[in-house]
């Protein structure tokens, strides 16, 4: 196909490249006469300012799931999907406030540590092989997938050799240099991710209202597709099976996000590579406030694509390129490639490159945190236990590679995916109940025994299969058929939190009966005190996202 791509295009691309490789090789040096210890590989030497932390948290977080995941679920479900995005910045603020402090104050390199420190190694070593397997199977495969799927839409480029492309760029600079090179090129990409979003989002709008501005575009869009802007979904809409109204508020996205941004390695080991504390909680305060913006640049250029696709005469101004690769029902997540095709010289190559930087920047964050746990809590526990650093930063770049080759060979086989996105959240949906609910209580529950712990941990993945397979399904061909409900995936989350924790409960509780309980962690009184500059930010936070429901209920 004719991509449109013209010399200007390259030239914009080729010097972010440049630029990315450039600053993450510099970063990966070794400094005179100092050689790279596993505190300097994994954490960056704990010295992460709070800029870089919340930049640094973005870019891991947004991803090919977000730009081609959660437009295409833009297309198909509308405004209601940015409650992943805005209830994550409250989401944040918990974390900042009451697991942060814990963990720093900890010393932890890896979130299986703490579970080694609350309960036991062998606990320790089930939620580490779950994590290993997530990681490499669902997030690291998904993104290369997603970004072939983009390159291959917007540029021609063969699925193979663009799944190749993404996998050496993010090898070139993260496995030698690690997080260090990682989090100060992530500053970088933060940039070109937010301008070059802007950029499709205006020019999807602008095209909208035919030349007449984004405001005026906007506008269109909101009364062409009212049904797109309902943030809480009736039982009668299709998507509800996706977003399941009020429930999406107050029921299972609440576990979704406390896990990805509480316990999840890749995102939380960017605040354990903090100078300080405070320093941490400033920088996600900041990650917050960039999450409110987000759905404007993921979300609404999807909305914009469903209106354009379903305008016959906006469609016919776009000629034959506009019935190319278009979007539909069914392939809701050609949306964003195939806006970025019609943007001008210049702004096309600036928009790809956002979409890159988004690529690229999360895949290198989820080698680095997979290594990392691998390295720390499977290789020295088990395979070398006097393993010195550089022989542990060694094993940690072997890890990453081995990784990233089996994402590449896995990830063609999501062909034929449609809303990746959803496809993401429900896979991570069968392990991340289990995990929350040995978190939640173990942090805040003394009374939680090792034992319950893992019994949690191994029954939570029978309880999700069985949810997921669904009561409906399980029953089909007996006499109680009919009787089950098809279950909303988020509805699923909360439900198996819920029995895992009681579950946990129940059998702490026999444990404990007749004996001394078990002390938990002991904290200091100060471990939860936040500074007044994190609680006003906090507080305006909260007041625009209240503003933003109300206004889309």
């Amino acid at each position: 196909m004719n991509t449109g791509f013209v010399t200007l295009d390259y030239v914009v691309f080729f010097a972010y490249a440049l630029l990315i490789l450039g600053v993450g090789l510099w970063m990966s040096r070794d400094k005179k006469g100092h050689q790279k210890n596993a505190e300097d590989y994994f954490l960056a030497s704990k010295s992460l300012p709070w800029w870089a932390i919340g930049t640094s948290l973005i870019a891991a977080n947004i991803s090919a799931e977000q730009f081609i995941g959660m437009s295409g679920s833009g297309y198909a479900v509308g405004l209601a999907i940015a409650s992943y995005e805005w209830m994550a910045a409250i989401t944040l603020i918990i974390v900042g406030k009451y697991f942060l402090p814990i963990f720093i104050e900890k010393g932890l390199y890896t979130i299986p540590e703490f579970v080694e420190k609350r309960f036991s190694t062998n606990l320790k070593t089930i939620l580490a092989v779950f994590w290993v397997a997530l990681y490499v199977f669902v997030n690291i495969t998904s993104v290369l997938y997603l970004g072939a799927l983009a390159m291959n839409t917007i540029m021609g480029v063969d699925m193979f050799y663009a799944i190749l492309g993404l996998s050496l760029f993010a090898a070139a600079y993260s496995l030698y240099g690690g997080l260090a090179s990682i989090a100060w090129t992530d500053s970088i990409q933060v940039v070109f991710l937010i301008i070059g979003g802007l950029a499709t989002t205006y020019l999807a709008l602008d095209t909208v209202s035919g030349g007449q501005g984004m405001l005026e575009g906007f506008g269109i869009i909101y009364n062409k597709a009212p049904q797109k802007f309902s943030m809480i979904l009736d039982k009668s809409n299709p998507e509800y099976i996706n977003l399941p109204g009020i429930g999406v508020l107050i029921g299972g996205l609440w576990v979704a996000n406390l896990y990805y941004w509480g316990f999840n390695q890749y995102i939380i080991q960017r605040a354990l590579a903090a100078k300080s504390l405070k320093e941490a909680q400033k920088g996600i305060v900041l990650a917050a406030f960039l999450k409110l913006i987000i759905p404007f640049i993921v979300v609404i250029p999807g909305i914009a694509a469903f209106v354009i696709v379903n305008d016959p005469e906006m469609l016919a101004l776009l000629g034959v390129e506009g019935l190319m690769n278009i979007p539909s029902d069914g392939a809701a997540d050609k949306a964003y490639p195939w806006l970025i095709q019609f943007l001008p010289a210049g702004l096309k190559g600036l928009a790809f490159v956002a979409l890159t930087a988004a690529i690229v920047s999360s895949l290198a964050s989820m080698l680095n945190s997979t290594s990392t746990i691998f390295t720390m809590d499977i290789y020295k526990q088990y395979i070398n236990k006097n393993s010195d650093d550089k022989n542990t930063v060694k094993i940690g770049r072997i890890t990453s590679a081995v990784a990233l080759t089996i994402g590449a060979i896995v990830a063609p086989l999501l062909g034929g995916i449609n809303q990746a996105f959803q496809f993401i959240q429900e896979y991570t949906g069968v392990v991340s109940p289990g995990i929350l609910a040995i978190f939640i209580l173990g942090l805040f529950w003394k009374k939680t025994t090792n034992q319950a712990a893992i019994w949690g941990a191994l029954v939570s993945i029978p309880v999700a299969m069985f949810f997921k397979v669904g009561p409906k399904g399980w029953a089909e061909g007996t006499a109680i058929e009919g009787i089950f409900p098809n279950i909303p995936f988020l509805d699923q989350m909360g439900y198996t939190t819920l029995i895992t924790m009681a579950i946990i409960m129940v059998i702490s509780w026999l444990q404990n009966k007749g004996t001394d309980s078990p002390k938990g962690f002991t904290l200091s009184k100060e471990t939860f005190k936040t500074s007044a500059s994190f609680n006003i930010s906090a507080f305006a936070i909260l007041l625009i996202l209240v503003f933003l429901y109300a206004k889309f209920w």
